[in-house]
């Protein structure tokens, strides 16, 4: 599966991932993993450059950790 870009849940300035789409919602997950919240499409706004970039730092250090 292709994930998607970073964005910004303008409800509550929370960065995720964009993982798809469910009933209406984008379904977004936090960087690095965990529970994946829904938002609706008015509410997502693209991430800034620098909040996009701690987010994909924060992924990668969160893969190395993985066994």
């Amino acid at each position: 599966m292709s994930l998607g870009p970073y964005v910004i849940d303008a409800r509550s300035g929370r960065v995720g991932q964009v993982m798809g789409r469910e009933g209406g919602y984008v379904q977004l997950r936090p960087p690095g993993g965990g529970c994946e919240w829904d938002c609706p499409p008015e509410a997502v706004a693209p991430a800034p450059v620098a909040e996009e970039l701690r987010a994909r730092v924060r992924a990668v250090d969160q893969e190395e950790r993985l066994p």
